[in-house]
């Protein structure tokens, strides 16, 4: 099968979970993995670490990334108040350092703020991921999606051309961050244009069961009302829509191979994907926008447990849908 990881900031340590989880089981075998922003980094240290030391390698790099994504954010100004620690409150809703920062976003641009062009992730991914080990590796293929600022159209990394800077423009938001310039184009966040991009692994995979770890609310009830409300219901729609295009595209070449609407040639160039998703809807509602930005380690390994938790649950019930059928209503789910 191949992976579908969506970005999320902070909240890609219920993929680290999955990942973690599915990594155990040798019934699986990953053909490739399309990730963007968290997605991205969680793919590359998959990769890296399979390439040096097969699944249980792949296990420990990811253990490694998040870990060391953790420990520097013990001196990040996103910190949680006392009262949201003691009330079990993830949220950064009433953290000092995010308001001010969030302030500033709003006012000033990063190319104002953050002249020297400084990133935290930078440090961490020279550190955890092997680059050189990604591009060589054979057992699991990697694409890396990120956003041209000046066309507008999203850039898929192929595992020849992944680098850190790959890596970094998959995650760079616009608001906190300069553009990262690649081959002379400046590239933002992957989630714009691909949340992940699945199309890849349509048309670079063998196999037609494509997994996605779906982070990112697709629905909630009720009308935001607060600033901050509208912020996170507007962060998932955004980070949803791309998502929302490629799967109505796939329902509908479904839709033609199950009636038969298609003759050879033609038909046999198209591929009936099989759509399953793995993911805490109700979970990841009870987590708002700017919970992203906790990378505290607590946090973290309650996210990761989480998507161990829903990984277990899946394979007990959706692993013989594997190579047989979808085990997702793409169209009663997407459109």
């Amino acid at each position: 099968m191949s992976l579908a990881l969506q970005g999320g900031g902070a909240h890609g340590a219920f993929t680290w979970g999955v990942l973690d989880r599915l990594l155990e089981d040798e019934r699986i075998t990953i053909e490739a993995v399309s990730g963007t922003s968290a997605g991205a980094m969680n793919a590359a240290a998959l990769a890296a670490g399979h390439a040096r030391g097969g699944r249980e390698g792949a296990r420990q790099a990811l253990d490694r990334f998040w870990t060391s994504t953790s420990e520097r954010a013990t001196f990040s100004p996103f910190q949680r108040t006392l009262a949201d620690r003691l009330l079990g409150r993830w949220n950064l809703d009433h953290s000092p350092g995010y308001l001010w920062f969030s302030l500033l976003g709003r006012l000033f641009s990063p190319y104002q703020t953050n002249p020297l062009n400084q990133h935290p992730l930078r440090d961490i991914l020279a550190e955890q991921i092997d680059m050189e080990a990604v591009r060589a590796c054979q057992g699991v293929r990697v694409f890396v999606t990120a956003t041209n600022v000046r066309t507008g159209r999203p850039r898929v990394f192929g595992q020849e051309d992944l680098s850190l800077d790959a890596l970094l423009a998959s995650a760079c938001l616009p608001h906190l961050y300069q553009a990262v310039e690649i081959d002379g184009d400046p590239y933002w966040d992957g989630g714009y244009m691909g949340n992940p991009a699945i199309w890849p692994l349509i048309y670079g995979c063998q196999t037609a069961d494509v997994v996605l770890v779906q982070i990112n609310p697709l629905e909630r009830e009720g009308v935001p009302r607060t600033s901050l409300e509208i912020d996170n219901r507007m962060n998932e729609i955004a980070f949803n829509a791309s998502l929302m295009h490629e799967m109505r595209a796939i329902a509908f070449v479904q839709r033609l191979l199950e009636q038969d609407a298609l003759k050879e040639p033609v038909a046999s160039r198209y591929k009936n994907m099989r759509i399953h998703m793995i993911g805490d809807e109700e979970g990841m509602k009870a987590l708002g926008v700017t919970s992203k930005f906790n990378a505290e380690r607590d946090f973290l390994e309650h996210l990761k447990a989480a998507g161990r938790a829903c990984a277990g649950r899946w394979l007990e019930t959706t692993f013989d849908d594997l190579g047989v059928r979808s085990s997702v209503d793409v169209r009663g789910t997407f459109l």
